[in-house]
């Protein structure tokens, strides 16, 4: 997933592990100590700010780190993060990450970031809704990558819902929004049935794809291809030289209203379901889910963490991974 050879594919320890692939940006990654994520604390988290006087503290006095900028990306995320919040209510726990895993910085003083975990009430179907955002400058430009991830747990086999935008340059970004399958499709055609033909997902996908600057965005990584469903949105929207306010516009306004549609879907068809499963039936469920958490873990936070922290941040943050995703260290 995270791969020397794709110069960087850049996965911070906030982002969805999952998605573990981002787009191969020309820019080499950034050496142990070279970035710090940002954690704000609260009900629906802003998904960035300014950094607390005890992060600053721990990272030195030249580690000061103005706020990432407002982008049209990051205003989506924080939208769907409110609807969902709003939706899920009660069945959200407030937010528990620790202040010396909440909030990081790197002593270059190049990058910001935000990461926030809310696990799911008891008796709750969701497991945990886990948002980030990274804003991290490297030698020709920035790089920017706001996620949302809502997994489910055994109470339903319905799929997890997947956010995550990366952008690499002013005028270009990559999108991955899907319903994650928890079952494979092809063995159980009632399942794709009722999530992905019913619920009329599909539509917005080809919303997206019409866009004259979208063109199809194929991971590096097997893994995540086979794992995202064959309604998921995976585009690079490449709006060219000069195109930053067309960018922006196709961000704000048709993204903004495609990656709604596909929350209220997931939270009218998915959130609420209660599946009846025989043993065998749920023991594969939760099977198939820890391998997909534990390979994100494995191959991509474990693998790149220690790149770009102190082994004692990357550690801790590491850890506060594997315990939302329920992951043990092997």
């Amino acid at each position: 997933m995270l791969r020397p050879e794709h110069c960087l594919r850049l996965l911070p320890a906030a982002t969805s592990a999952f998605v573990a692939a981002s787009a191969p940006f020309p820019f080499p990654l950034p050496r142990r100590g070279a970035i710090r994520l940002r954690l704000p604390r609260a009900r629906t988290p802003r998904l960035m700010g300014k950094p607390s006087s005890s992060s600053r503290a721990s990272a030195g006095p030249d580690a000061a780190v103005a706020p990432a900028p407002e982008m049209p990306q990051r205003e989506v995320a924080r939208a769907l993060a409110e609807q969902a919040v709003a939706s899920l209510g009660p069945r959200l726990l407030p937010s528990a990450v620790p202040d010396d895993v909440a909030e990081f910085r790197n002593g270059a003083g190049n990058a910001v970031g935000s990461l926030d975990v809310r696990c799911g009430a008891p008796g709750s179907s969701i497991d945990f809704m886990m948002q980030s955002s990274l804003h991290c400058k490297v030698p020709n430009g920035a790089i920017d990558i706001t996620s949302i991830l809502v997994f489910l747990n055994a109470m339903t086999d319905a799929p997890h819902f997947l956010l995550e935008l990366i952008q690499g340059s002013p005028t270009s970004i990559v999108v991955v929004l899907d319903l994650l399958p928890r079952k494979d499709l092809a063995l159980h055609p009632d399942y794709l049935q009722k999530y992905y033909e019913n619920t009329q997902v599909d539509k917005q996908r080809a919303k997206i794809e019409e866009l004259p600057q979208a063109r199809p965005y194929r991971s590096p990584s097997l893994f995540v291809r086979s794992a995202c469903s064959p309604t998921a949105i995976m585009v690079s929207i490449d709006c060219g030289q000069g195109g930053e306010g067309t960018l922006e516009e196709i961000v704000s306004e048709r993204l903004a209203t495609v990656a709604k549609e596909v929350l209220q879907i997931w939270l009218d068809c998915c959130a609420d379901s209660i599946a009846e499963m025989d043993a065998i039936e749920r023991d594969c469920l939760v099977e198939r889910d820890q391998i997909v958490r534990s390979k994100s873990i494995e191959v991509d936070l474990t693998a790149n963490l220690p790149r770009m922290f102190d082994p004692d941040v990357s550690s801790r943050v590491i850890s506060e991974i594997r315990k939302a995703f329920g992951v043990q260290e092997s």
